[in-house]
This record gives structure tokens, C-alpha cells and sequence, in this order.
């Protein structure tokens, strides 16, 4: 292990709140069997949702493709376990709408039965190793981890491969695994890195290769004194890879510590700038559970098909972390871990922490990528019922805000539906910790009326842009009809030139030798029908012959008559 920098810096504002997370780490990680049913939502990343690859009645194999997209935002999902199809419809699904979204319903059928391509990784590779991890290029790397379908573990789901292909882009000098699970009752990273250090410190080598980086800090709270013995025993032990560093820093236990730009700040000195990404400041971010996901991914051929859950709080028997597969129902979780406790009379659900979860009425919601934890029996910020009052402009939650906004002002802009004075208050560069509604002495629901506000202007811009899409078909389809009517005429002009050319070109000998002929038969029946007509004008000067003869016959008659008189007269 080589220490990098030692020097921690400090984010603006934040928390110091009880951390409640010894009562799920007293156990280790339970692995609980596979159920009768799985419930596979289509969506469990931030992107576009997948399609389904299979129909009802279909057998599946664990681990094989069920569902995908072409989008460049989005992660395929894979069967969970063997067995068969019995509905793809829309299923209650962890979300703060509380809505129900299109699911693939697989009955299990006990075997748990691998996929053949999988199997054959993993009877290659029981004791995985990646000593020969330089052997694969980067960007078939990238490739293997986005068909497995591994998206950020830390609670926002988004895809890894884009985060990774994005970076590939920019000149990455930091990788950051971020292990300072900061939220209060949430272990499962804290648990996984006590248990399985060594898989994650090479999962952490792999990213270094994939994205060409020597230097990488993985940053833990301080306050976690096992978790730092079991990573300082791993990285010990560990091959060293030559040109690649891991230190392992200690940061402060503040929430939200985590928060991937207040961790840039606290490591590195440097601030993510307003609407841009740690890429642009030469860093990149990943969770220290999706470092583990893909040394399965990689070294075993696993996708992302199951994770590590926190089932804790009050409501619960005995609190602890339990490895589901993705699609399990919460159900299975809560008797995993003992049951609702009896001496507690109410038990809210939530999904996450207390500061940044949301509340769920349904305990069939089925385990997703996302999901990091299962409060039980805690009030949250978002399941209190607290009357709230105006806002009395104490400024307390400007002091708390670790983006360095001013909330008040959000808040009053939010409520307004005065979303463009919202955006000029940097409202998308709050990242909805929670810090402001839990010092607010007025109880205002305010990261509720963020969401609200965020929401909007989403559904407004989604809505420009059908519109911009639909104008643009639509002027595409008149400029179709007018690139056809030139076409036409011209096509038509092109005939008529032809044709006019045709008419003016020489003639061809054969056809004038035709023409002649022609004309020569032509010239023979016009002298033809001349000589009836010469016919007919010599008869009648006969005739008129004729008549004249007459007329001096019965005139010499006549004179004879005068002459001679009849001698009886």
C-alpha cells in the first residue's frame, strides 16, 4: 500500500448524527435460499427501461439475459435463478410514488441452476485471481461489465459502464472508491468490506486497468476500526500491480460525508464545478460494492444478480445484513432476520436511511439494485408527521447545506412554481440529503418541494422536447414532399430533353432508306387518284361535243324545215 496524500480537506456544512449501525454488524453476512418467486422489476437503473427478451413460459437459466435496450443509458437484467415465466405485468416496485412498474415474474424451480456460459467461467476460475487481468484490454472490460449489468451500489443505480466510457473520454488521474457509508443505520458496504476485502481490493485493481489509472483512494469513515484492519490486511497481502496505487484514507464520520462531490472535496481539495461532472475536474467515483460486483462480473462471469441488504431499526428482532438475490421479497428479509419485534407497536417501512429513504406501504416490493437497506420501525424524515409552520427565515438550513445553496430561497421559488428563478438558485446541484428539513424548527417538508420542483421541469423540458421532436418530423415530412415534387419535375425535364434530343439527332441510314420508301408508295397513290380526275374532264368535253353536235343538227333541221314546207300543209 502506498499512500498517495494524507491531507484531508473540509466540505461546507453537514450533520453529526447517531449512527446506529453497530445492531446490524454483531452478525455476519447471512445468504438467504432462494424463494418460491422472484419479482424482477424492467427499470432498476437511472436511464431508459429495458425490454423484455423473454415471453410467459420461457425457462431461465441463472445469470442468463432477460430483458435489455439499445439505449446508451441504461443495464440489461439477468435471471436471478432458474425456473420459468409465469407473467410479465406491472408489480408494486421500491419507488417514492409508491406506483407500480412492468415486472418479469419468475417461479424458481430449487435448482438455482447457472447459465452454460457462466458455469464454465466458474469451474475454470473457483479461485479467482486476475494476475493475468493485464492480459484483457481495456475496453473489453468495459464491455464485460456493461453486459453484466452492474449499475452504482451506492443508491443512485446509474449505469457503470456510461460513468466508465465517459471517463475514457477525459484524463483521469483519481479514482475514487467510496466506502464512507455516512447515512446513519446503513452497513452493508461497512459489512462487505469486513468480510470480503480481499475481492474488492481486486475489483479496485480492474477499474485501475479499465480506465488506465495509477493512483486510487479508498476513502472510509474513521470511525469503522475493524473495516480499516480487514482493507490494511488485504492491500497488504494483495500482488502489487507496478503503476498502480491504493491508498486507504480515513475521512471524517459527518453526513453526508459520502456524497460524491463533499468526498472530491475532502480528499482531493478540488470542488465538482455547478452542472458539470468529476470527470471534468480529472476524477471519477465508484462505490466500494460495485468494485466488488465487478470482480464477480469479471473474474467469475457473475452479473449483477444479487446484493447485500441492511434489515435494521427498531421494528426488526435482530437487525443484520443479508446477501438476496435481486427480486426477493422484502417479506423474505424481515423472517430472515427474526421478524417484526413484538415490543414495538408500529412499523414503518422505508427504503434506504433515515435522512435519504422513502417510505413504502408493502412488504411484497421485491429487492432491486438499488436497494441498500430495509429501515424498520424508525421515523424518518420523510414518514414524520409534523404540522409545519412558515418559514421564519432563521437560516439554519443555509449553515447545514453541503452544496452551499440557500434553501429558503429554493424553497419559496419551489412552492411558487417559479421553476426558472429555481433553476437560478442552482436547484439541481441539491442532492436531496436532508440536512435543511431535519434542523427546519418550522418541520417544512423541503427537499419534498425540491422533488416536486425537480419534477416539474423535468416533465416541462420531456414535454419541449416531444414537441421539438414532433416539429422536427414534421418539417422533415414537408421537406420529403418538396425534395419529391423537384425530383418529379425534374425527372420530367430530364424526359423531355431526351425526347427534344431524340427528335434533332440525325436520322439512322436504314430508318431514312425506310422513310424514302415510304414517301415513294406515297407518291404513287397521289398520281393514282389524278388520272379519274383527268378521266372525268375528258368526258365531259366529249359530252359537251356531243351537245354542240346536237344543237347544230336541230338547227340544220330546223333550217331544212323553213325550206322545204310540208307540201300537205
Amino acid at each position: 500500500m502506498t499512500r498517495l496524500n494524507d491531507k484531508l480537506w473540509d466540505f461546507y456544512g453537514g450533520l453529526r448524527l447517531p449512527g446506529h449501525k453497530e445492531e446490524s454488524l454483531t452478525r455476519p453476512i447471512q445468504s438467504l435460499p432462494v424463494p418460491a418467486r422472484l419479482t424482477i422489476p424492467l427499470q432498476q437503473h437511472i436511464g431508459v427501461e429495458t425490454e423484455p427478451l423473454v415471453k410467459v413460459g420461457d425457462k431461465v437459466l441463472k445469470g442468463q439475459q432477460i430483458a435489455t435496450t439499445q439505449a446508451s443509458v441504461a443495464a440489461p437484467i439477468h435471471a436471478s435463478s432458474s425456473g420459468t415465466v409465469t407473467a410479465i405485468e406491472n408489480h408494486p416496485v421500491p419507488h417514492p410514488s409508491g406506483l407500480s412498474a412492468p415486472c418479469i415474474v419468475i417461479d424458481t424451480d430449487g435448482h438455482d441452476q447457472w447459465h452454460d456460459k457462466i458455469k464454465q467461467i466458474r469451474d475454470t476460475h473457483e479461485t479467482a485471481a486476475i494476475t493475468d487481468i493485464h492480459t484483457i484490454t481495456p475496453a473489453a472490460l468495459r464491455e464485460t461489465i456493461r453486459d453484466a449489468g452492474i449499475v452504482g451500489l451506492g443508491g443512485a443505480a446509474f449505469p457503470t459502464h456510461v460513468k466508465l466510457d465517459n471517463a475514457v473520454e477525459h484524463e483521469i488521474q483519481t479514482l475514487i472508491i467510496n466506502a464512507a457509508e455516512c447515512e446513519p443505520y446503513i452497513t452493508c458496504d461497512n459489512a462487505l468490506m469486513r468480510e470480503r476485502a480481499p475481492q474488492i481490493i481486486d475489483g479496485i485493481r480492474i477499474l485501475q486497468h479499465a480506465l488506465q489509472v495509477k493512483h486510487c483512494l479508498l476513502c472510509v469513515e474513521d470511525e469503522v476500526k475493524d473495516t480499516h484492519t480487514a482493507l490494511e490486511q488485504a492491500l497488504a497481502s494483495a500482488q502489487p500491480v507496478p503503476g498502480a496505487e491504493i491508498s486507504l484514507l480515513k475521512t471524517p464520520t459527518r453526513y453526508p460525508a459520502g456524497g460524491e462531490k463533499q468526498l472530491i472535496k475532502t480528499v482531493t481539495g478540488k470542488e465538482v464545478p455547478a452542472n458539470g461532472l468529476p470527470s471534468d475536474i480529472g476524477v471519477l467515483c465508484h462505490n466500494v460494492g460495485t468494485a466488488y460486483a465487478i470482480y464477480r462480473a469479471v473474474c467469475l462471469g457473475e452479473p449483477l444478480i444479487s446484493r447485500i441488504v441492511t434489515v435494521t431499526g427498531q421494528g426488526i428482532t435482530r437487525p443484520g445484513n443479508i446477501e438476496a438475490l435481486i427480486g426477493t421479497p422484502l417479506t423474505e428479509l424481515i423472517d430472515a432476520c427474526g421478524g417484526f419485534n413484538p415490543q414495538t407497536t408500529a412499523s414503518p417501512l422505508t427504503i434506504g436511511g433515515p435522512m435519504m429513504g422513502f417510505p413504502i406501504s408493502r412488504s411484497e416490493i421485491p429487492v432491486t439494485k438499488s436497494s441498500n437497506c430495509l429501515l424498520v420501525g424508525v421515523q424518518t424524515l420523510n414518514t414524520q408527521q409534523h404540522k409545519p409552520y412558515p418559514c421564519i427565515r432563521c437560516g439554519a438550513c443555509v449553515d447545514v447545506c453541503p452544496a452551499q445553496l440557500l434553501p429558503q430561497q429554493l424553497y419559496w421559488h419551489s412552492k411558487a412554481r417559479e421553476f426558472d428563478k429555481a433553476q437560478d438558485y442552482n436547484l439541481f446541484d441539491c442532492i436531496e440529503c436532508g440536512c435543511c428539513a431535519a434542523v427546519c424548527p418550522s418541520h417544512i417538508p423541503l427537499v419534498q418541494y425540491y422533488r416536486f420542483a425537480k419534477d416539474e421541469i423535468w416533465a416541462t423540458e420531456k414535454d419541449r422536447q416531444k414537441s421539438e421532436r414532433a416539429r422536427k418530423r414534421f418539417e422533415f415530412r414537408q421537406a420529403r414532399i418538396e425534395r419529391q415534387k423537384r425530383e418529379l419535375e425534374e425527372r420530367r425535364k430530364r424526359k423531355k430533353a431526351a425526347l427534344d434530343r431524340k427528335t434533332h439527332a440525325q436520322p439512322d441510314p436504314k430508318k431514312a432508306a425506310i422513310q424514302q420508301a415510304i414517301e415513294r408508295v406515297q407518291r404513287k397513290k397521289a398520281e393514282q387518284q389524278v388520272v379519274p380526275k383527268n378521266t372525268e374532264a375528258l368526258t365531259a368535253a366529249q359530252q359537251r361535243q356531243i351537245e354542240e353536235a346536237e344543237k347544230r343538227r336541230q338547227k340544220l333541221k330546223r333550217a331544212t324545215s323553213t325550206t322545204n314546207p310540208d307540201p300537205e300543209s
